[in-house]
């Protein structure tokens, strides 16, 4: 009778991690350059790095923005005047990582280009 109790009890703790492994694995990557922000309708617009196609991700608020000084909630005022002062500068965007699931944004990250070594 201990034997069939140990025997579950891996079994249901092997369900459970596998659960939440694939449950993280869902959440997709998107590496691209943010180009739009429209902050009535919650969304912004990424150009994907590889594809040159654009990705429309709704921002809820849950969705947190990475900082140096951690996560905070995403403020899609400044947000928006940021990527128009740097698109005034002459580029494109902004550089980001964007964690999302269905379209629906959790992270935003962004990636600091690496200097050439000297």
């Amino acid at each position: 009778m201990q034997n069939r109790r140990g025997f579950l009890l891996t079994a249901v703790t092997g369900v459970v991690a596998m659960a939440l492994v694939v449950g993280t694995v869902i959440a997709d990557e998107l590496l691209g350059v943010l180009t739009k922000v429209d902050a009535e309708g919650k969304k912004v617009t990424v150009v994907e790095k590889d594809t040159d196609k654009e990705v429309v991700v709704k921002i809820t608020d849950d969705t947190v923005q990475v900082t140096k000084k951690g996560e905070v909630k995403v403020d899609l005022e400044k947000l928006d005047g940021f990527v128009k002062k740097v698109q005034e500068a002459g580029k494109k965007g902004i550089t980001v990582k964007v964690t999302h699931e269905k379209g629906v944004a959790s992270k935003i990250e962004f990636q600091k280009k690496k200097k050439a070594a000297q």
